[in-house]
């Protein structure tokens, strides 16, 4: 994403695809399927995961690996990047986990997001990999498991989720 800087002063561009026709384009993909083609660039990436600069590096079926470059643009007042950033990268990574299982029927919503932080962020921390996992499977309900580490394998941040499987098109017809 283009930066610029005069001064002290920065900037930043973010460019995003709608995502309304990115969910028509996804209509009739299972969560797999759907999830695949956003990594490999057929389908355009979340808005908020262009905000971020958040990357889908790796997905299989109740697996997903997330990478993020933390920058100035991720900072709070201290100088590390901000709690809130970390926990989108990590409720994103779980989600992917998630909804890689899914029908294409079928979405899905958070009931539950734990988080906690374990050292601060920079960009001198360099990239940070964040890995999810499904730790429970049932026919509404489904739990997955998050960790965010440096490429030196240090854990920074990990959280944990529970979500709820919803039929798309029942939503639709409420």
């Amino acid at each position: 994403m283009p930066e610029t800087r005069t001064g002290s002063k920065r900037q930043r561009l973010v460019i995003w695809d709608d995502p309304f026709e990115e969910a028509h384009a996804r209509s009739g993909m299972g969560g797999l399927e759907y999830m695949q083609a956003v990594k490999e660039g057929r389908i355009a990436v979340p808005p908020a995961w262009s905000l971020v600069g958040l990357r889908l590096a790796e997905i299989d079926a109740g697996h997903a690996v997330m990478e993020i470059d933390p920058a100035e643009y991720h900072y709070n007042p201290f100088g590390i990047v901000q709690g809130g950033i970390l926990c989108v990268v990590l409720d994103a990574t779980l989600g992917c986990a998630v909804h890689s299982l899914l029908p294409a029927s079928a979405g899905l919503v958070s009931l539950e997001l734990n988080t906690g932080y374990f050292h601060p962020v920079s960009a001198r921390s360099g990239r940070m990999r964040c890995e999810g996992s499904i730790i429970h499977r049932g026919s509404r309900i489904i739990a997955a498991e998050a960790g965010m580490t440096d490429v030196k394998g240090m854990l920074y941040a990990r959280a944990t989720a529970i979500c709820m499987i919803l039929d798309r098109d029942k939503a639709k017809r409420d």
